[in-house]
């Protein structure tokens, strides 16, 4: 937060600093932590176009707080006898810690690897004096792009088979990247780039891909796939051959799906815990999740069919779940006493949409679980549960009479309605 902390930390052996809320305060944040609720009453947080005219930060004011931080550790290093950030990198003798040490709630703080640390002869560098190698050379990425000609710039359809192992991370993302920069936000046609994958995948299998991109694993994953998913589809089904029952295995680690703005992901197994935390507009089907599941979703649609863990759909704003034999006790508690989250039977637009999803998970995956279900789909949804944010049905409900009437569903006056019912 100030000057002297980055002197602090400086002489404790770092070369880079985190500001965390600071910036963020100096540029208008008062830390009302409603950023999930979509009512920040600044203007920071907010696709509320009444609240956002609200804000009244200006770059020039963080400008200015990094200039007196600046002129601070300027100050300080000069009482210090030091004419550089770097010459204090790592100078832990010249901090006074035995206030601190000796203060009686250090006790049973044994902070001698910090405050005393490793003896290097003075000609060993203290800060970084070399770049660091990312191997991106290596990336699999590059084994697509070998093989994938010109079909990038011209669209058209190609299918890659490849082999991975869980070394291989964010497998698409770096072909996302030049997806996008060719064709922009909306990529291209789904499925014009087929990734057909056998193996094991390291994190963030999918990650941030793009519309026309599909990623099929054969195999399993690690943490984070479909991270921030951008449009693309990736589906991660058993190895061929595999007679394992799908929804009492796991096939993918923690955090699927998060920050998911757009796309497909259908899992035919269980994954770890937090899984589509963040998701704001991509469809998933899991066949069952760890804890934490939905956490600060704000958009899109979820099925989870399977066991969830606890703590279900803690600070969900936004988008529609559905859970096949929910355990009422497993919702975050918070949530259904407020009446912040409701808990509902299906209707008929819920029955086509799931009828939907599993046909089509079942088509990408080979899921013989998921295919029992849709074999007899009453019995399925009389046992799923939907869940749906108060606060996000009415706002739906008022932006779709909105359009109805022919009102334009983001103007003022649905603005003001929508403000009117959420206590905006």
């Amino acid at each position: 937060k100030t000057g002297r902390d980055v002197v602090i930390a400086a002489l404790l052996g770092a070369e880079e600093y985190g500001f965390a809320t600071a910036p963020m305060v100096v540029s208008g944040c008062i830390l009302m932590r409603v950023c999930h609720l979509d009512t920040c009453p600044v203007g920071v947080a907010t696709q509320n176009p009444v609240l956002r005219e609200r804000y009244t930060g200006k770059p020039e004011f963080v400008e200015t707080f990094f200039e007196f931080i600046a002129e601070e550790v300027r100050e300080i290093l000069a009482s210090l006898g030091l004419r550089t950030l770097e010459e204090a990198i790592g100078q832990r003798q010249i901090l006074d810690v035995d206030r601190a040490v000796n203060h009686w709630k250090t006790e049973g703080l044994d902070l001698s690897a910090i405050l005393d640390g490793n003896d290097f002869p003075a000609s060993s560098p203290r800060f970084n004096v070399s770049e660091q190698d990312h191997e991106l050379d290596e990336h699999s990425d590059h084994r697509v792009f070998a093989v994938l000609g010109d079909a990038l710039v011209t669209g058209q359809p190609m299918t890659i088979d490849l082999a991975i192992r869980n070394t291989d991370r964010a497998i698409g993302t770096w072909l996302g990247h030049e997806l996008t920069k060719l064709h922009g936000e909306a990529g291209l046609p789904d499925d014009t780039i087929r990734l057909e994958l056998t193996g094991a995948a390291g994190q963030s299998l999918g990650a941030f891909v793009p519309r026309g991109i599909t990623i099929r694993l054969f195999g399993d994953a690690n943490d984070y796939v479909g991270k921030g998913l951008s449009g693309g589809r990736v589906i991660v089904r058993p190895a061929q051959g595999a007679s394992y029952e799908t929804n009492r295995n796991i096939i993918a680690g923690n955090v699927v799906g998060y920050g998911a703005t757009s796309g497909e992901l259908f899992l035919a197994g269980m994954v770890g815990e937090r899984a589509l935390v963040r998701n704001s507009g991509a469809r998933a089907v899991l066949e069952g999740a760890g804890d934490h599941a939905l956490e600060y979703m704000t958009g899109g649609t979820a099925v989870i069919l399977g066991a969830t863990g606890r703590n279900v759909g803690a600070g969900m704003s936004g988008g529609t779940a559905y859970v096949l034999d929910l355990d009422r006790d497993m919702v975050n508690q918070a949530a259904l006493s407020s009446g912040e989250l409701m808990l509902e039977q299906l209707n008929d637009i819920d029955r086509e949409l799931l009828s939907e999803l599993l046909a089509i998970h079942v088509a990408e995956t080979g899921s013989q679980f998921v295919e029992s279900l849709l074999a007899n789909p009453d019995d399925t949804f009389s046992r799923i549960t939907k869940l749906l944010p108060r606060d996000f049905a009415a706002v739906t409900a008022i932006r779709e009479r909105a359009e109805e009437e022919g009102v334009d569903p983001d103007g003022d006056i649905v603005w003001q309605q929508i403000m009117e019912v959420t206590g905006g």
